[in-house]
């Protein structure tokens, strides 16, 4: 079926960021045909007016926990949150229903704010590759990989099987690719991770790991003479493999490394400043070379699940950190969001609006008043967009978004049924109320 979509402000994201004005994209069999300006091509089987709207690829989410919806806003103020509630009460009370009912949430989130593609490192991750396939978003899926008791996992070991069952049963998938998601620098033994080294070279795939996060874990790693990244890379974990999650505290020397091994960063501007850890040093990261893109991190952290919010944070964090108004132009920042996530992801024909690339698009509109007038259309998305202007998304070649609404899922039956799994969560979570409630 072949699927125009006309009267477009396009954005290609190609070396020359090639623009047209009122352009046009045709797509069939989940692939882009052709694209252009001015007169359309004829044949098509459907024909959706884009209304002005700006149309580029698809986000890419470079970090994610999508199942934990049911956190959101659960002490978002108090410190020390990942031992004092989290960690227990996913001991306690998570379960395989809530992981697949919270990453079909999440994923009807992504889609409604242009995500069509999602990293995620969670616990039942097959549920979270079920939800993906139902819904169209195509996941990078890692089992988490701990040191301790976990939902669905005793330990460490366990939790390897179950990624490598993931690696088996998706090694061929178009939607689902299967990586290794050990959780951290200091929660992981060294025999684990060298474990998740050796499958993630076995398979050819992504290894993604939260590092340089946290105050502790720097001054455990400076007491050994080391950085969170040494110690990975002693472990011969940095190199193409690895997508490394946060990076705040990265150094000169660790980003030199980085950059000559081939490493890549999952930059997450907005759970970052919100736990109040610092702001990772991206323009020397940028001039380094390394790929990077955004994640949104779960819903505990981050709260929304939209790339938009991380976009307007970035630049404005990293002008604010360096005193320097011209860093990271709004096109860059666009790019970072779409084809410098999936080059973080080693993504072929993904990232642009190019022949032969994946059909996977977002529609931005810009009917709201504070959208007016369009000068710039980057600026327009990074400065003014938020995720309720996007009208439209398609995940190979389908229509997922259509008019701001999903076309093959109701949200509304959705969030029932999550509601009506939560209710001995919620129970639980009543043993932490001094700590969610007093956030101290």
């Amino acid at each position: 079926m072949k699927i125009l979509l006309k009267n477009a402000h396009v954005l290609t994201m190609d070396d020359a960021y090639r623009e047209y004005d009122s352009g046009w994209v045709l797509a069939e069999d989940g692939r882009i045909l052709s694209l252009g300006e001015g007169e359309t091509p004829e044949g098509a089987d459907e024909v959706i007016d884009c209304g002005e709207g700006i149309l580029l690829p698809g986000f890419v989410n470079l970090h994610c926990h999508a199942s934990m919806i049911p956190f959101r806003t659960m002490g978002d103020d108090c410190p020390d949150r990942l031992r004092r509630f989290l960690f227990p009460l996913e001991q306690e009370a998570w379960s395989r229903e809530l992981t697949y009912l919270g990453a079909r949430f999440a994923m009807a989130e992504m889609l409604l704010s242009g995500i069509t593609t999602v990293v995620d490192m969670y616990y039942y991750e097959e549920e979270v590759a079920r939800a993906c396939m139902e819904t169209g978003m195509r996941g990078y899926l890692g089992e988490t990989v701990i040191c301790q008791r976990a939902p669905g996992s005793e330990g460490p070991e366990n939790a390897l099987a179950l990624s490598g069952e993931l690696l088996e049963k998706y090694r061929d998938s178009e939607w689902i690719r299967p990586i290794l998601a050990p959780h951290g620098t200091t929660t992981v033994s060294a025999e684990i991770l060298e474990s998740c080294r050796d499958l993630a070279e076995k398979y050819d795939t992504l290894l993604t790991v939260h590092a340089c996060e946290m105050d502790e874990e720097m001054r455990y790693f400076a007491e050994k003479g080391m950085t969170p990244v040494s110690y990975l890379d002693s472990l011969g974990l940095v190199g193409p493999h690895l997508l490394a999650v946060h990076c705040i505290h990265i150094t000169d020397e660790d980003i030199a490394l980085m950059a000559r091994k081939g490493a890549r960063i999952a930059h997450c501007p907005g759970s970052n400043t919100k736990a109040g850890k610092g702001i990772a040093p991206m323009r020397d990261v940028a001039g380094a070379g390394i790929p990077f893109g955004f994640g949104t991190d779960g819903a505990s952290s981050g709260n929304t699940l939209s790339l938009l919010d991380q976009m307007r944070l970035f630049p404005l964090c990293q002008k604010t950190k360096y005193h320097d108004r011209s860093l990271f132009p709004a096109r860059e920042v666009v790019r970072a969001a779409t084809r410098g996530g999936a080059e973080a992801l080693g993504m072929r024909n993904s990232g642009m609006l190019r022949p032969g690339f994946r059909a996977d698009m977002t529609l931005v509109g810009v009917e709201r008043p504070s959208l007016f007038p369009v000068y710039d259309a980057y600026s327009t998305l990074v400065y003014g967009a938020c995720a309720a202007d996007v009208r439209l998304v398609m995940t190979g070649g389908k229509v997922r978004v259509r008019d701001g609404r999903l076309t093959e899922l109701d949200l509304s039956r959705i969030r029932r049924e999550l509601e009506k799994a939560m209710p001995p969560f919620r129970d639980a979570a009543e043993k932490y109320a001094s700590v969610l409630r007093g956030n101290r």
